[in-house]
């Protein structure tokens, strides 16, 4: 079952920030697929910015085959899109009892955990996607993020380092191990990092080196 439907591609903001379009598109071609994506009234109303009739649109599949993968995880996604995060949730668990091994949901809940603060549950479900043979680079910038906040320097450094092994281009990644180098002393090793994330043009990445690396 492929969960490649104009909820995943169109709106999926968080995604944007960690990682280039390409990589969205290699993300979704890793999930398991049975007959093809299917049409949903509610994609057009997700790409259009109407999550709440996106939402209806999804319930009305779901009264029909609630165990529908994809119309969870899209409903699941306009619940986000609409700040609901209980309701996202509920969505994003349920379509993960159905399709254990799916990258896409598993990082939508480590996101939406890290968004609430919850950082031991972001690095659960970012832990079980990076077990995953063939995990994409997010599911350990997901993991490294949540190890960090929890205070796990050490072990955040080096999964940054994973993530980085898996996409050279991953500009956030080095932009923050490098920040996380810059907090434990290194200064040195932070500017080689902030300096690889300026070449790729990584937002924030100049400023960095400017104010770190004189």
């Amino acid at each position: 079952m492929r969960l490649e439907t104009t909820a995943w591609q169109s709106k999926n903001q968080w995604m944007k920030q960690f990682i280039p379009a390409f990589f969205i598109l290699a993300l979704v071609s890793l999930i398991a697929s049975c007959t093809g994506p299917k049409k949903n009234p509610g994609d057009e109303h997700f790409k259009n910015g109407d999550y709440k009739e996106a939402a209806d649109s999804y319930s009305e599949t779901l009264k029909f085959d609630p165990n529908d993968v994809i119309a969870l995880y899209n409903r699941g996604r306009a619940h986000e899109e609409r700040g609901d995060f209980v309701l996202a949730k509920l969505d994003y668990e349920k379509a993960l009892s159905l399709d254990r091994n799916n990258f896409q949901i598993l990082l939508s809940l480590a996101n939406l955990h890290y968004e609430e603060k919850n950082y031991n549950n972001s690095l659960l479900y970012s832990s079980k996607a990076v077990e995953i043979p063939g995990a994409p680079a997010l599911a350990s910038f997901l993991k490294a993020r949540a190890l960090q906040q929890l205070g796990l320097s050490e072990e955040a450094l080096k999964v940054y380092g994973n993530a980085i092994k898996l996409d050279k281009d991953y500009g956030q990644a080095y932009l923050n191990r490098g920040f996380l180098k810059l907090a434990l002393k290194k200064n040195k090793a932070a500017c080689e990092d902030f300096k690889l994330a300026s070449l790729l043009k990584y937002s924030g990445s100049e400023e960095a080196l400017k104010k770190y690396c004189k």
